[in-house]
């Protein structure tokens, strides 16, 4: 087809009759080797030898791991900021170690034990009690080692703890704040107990003092913990079911000074023995 500009006839010269086509060299087909050499068929197969690994050894596995230090562990405990600040009050501001303590998820504890007897509710054997005094930068040191574990105090050094439900506990301490004896710090668990921080040696003394009171042969939901026993402490998880709370904080005076037990526990036996089981 010809055309006039400014009286030079041109022609126009046609389009090319070939289309383009889409380059498609960077498809990957099914079944095709990957970057590693490997098949869609070869994965399947490691697949299923996977599937046959021994349990036993898929739960040794799972105990080296855990106690095996991971990369970015460091980035991990500066992202439970929270965990590390809490460690650092317990053991600098209030004198008390702190132990790493199991996690639970959906039944599953973290030790990695198949048959935990108390998933996500007791300590870390293979990780190391953080003694009181430690330092924050002392304590992110230590938890950079165990990323993720629960907050857990070693009862019968610093203080024993009597334990109540937790109904009757909010109740009784109502009642010893009402009456103004000296408190120390209390807890609430998710599994509904209620941890009341005293004196060491009560939980020894627990059944005398019972006795005493005219308390000894009610069936009371009313126990000692000491030497040996160790409480989850707010805020971590305990057991999978949810955080510990506190009812009353820790305070310089109750720390340094736990309450005797016999100041309380005449309020506590009351209280737990009229509350419904």
């Amino acid at each position: 087809m010809g055309f006039t500009i400014g009286g030079i006839r041109g022609t126009k010269e046609p389009r090319s009759g070939v289309r383009g086509t889409k380059d498609v060299r960077g498809t990957k087909r099914t079944g095709a080797p990957d970057e590693t050499g490997t098949t869609g068929a070869t994965g399947a197969t490691e697949a299923g030898a996977e599937a046959r690994v021994p349990r036993a050894a898929k739960e040794a596995r799972a105990v080296k791991e855990a106690k095996e230090p991971r990369s970015g562990s460091r980035r991990r405990c500066r992202s439970t900021a929270e965990e590390c600040t809490a460690v650092a009050e317990y053991t600098g501001l209030w004198g008390w170690a702190v132990v790493p303590g199991a996690r639970a998820q959906d039944g599953h504890c973290s030790c990695g034990r198949a048959d935990c007897a108390a998933p996500g509710a007791h300590p870390l054997d293979f990780a190391p009690e953080i003694a009181a005094g430690a330092t924050l930068d002392e304590v992110t040191e230590a938890w950079s080692q165990v990323p993720g574990a629960s907050v857990m105090l070693p009862v019968g050094r610093a203080f024993d703890v009597i334990e109540v439900a937790e109904a009757a506990g909010r109740r009784a301490l109502v009642r010893l704040e009402r009456m103004g004896l000296p408190l120390g710090p209390v807890t609430a668990t998710p599994d509904g107990r209620t941890h009341f921080f005293v004196a060491p040696g009560a939980a020894a003394e627990l059944p005398q003092l019972l006795y005493r009171m005219g308390w000894d042969d009610t069936g009371l939901d009313l126990h000692g913990l000491g030497p040996g026993a160790h409480i989850t402490a707010p805020p971590s998880d305990r057991a999978g079911l949810g955080p510990v709370r506190w009812l009353r904080s820790p305070d310089p005076e109750s720390v340094t000074g736990p309450p005797h037990a016999r100041l309380l526990l005449g309020t506590l036996a009351y209280v737990a023995h009229r509350s419904p089981a």
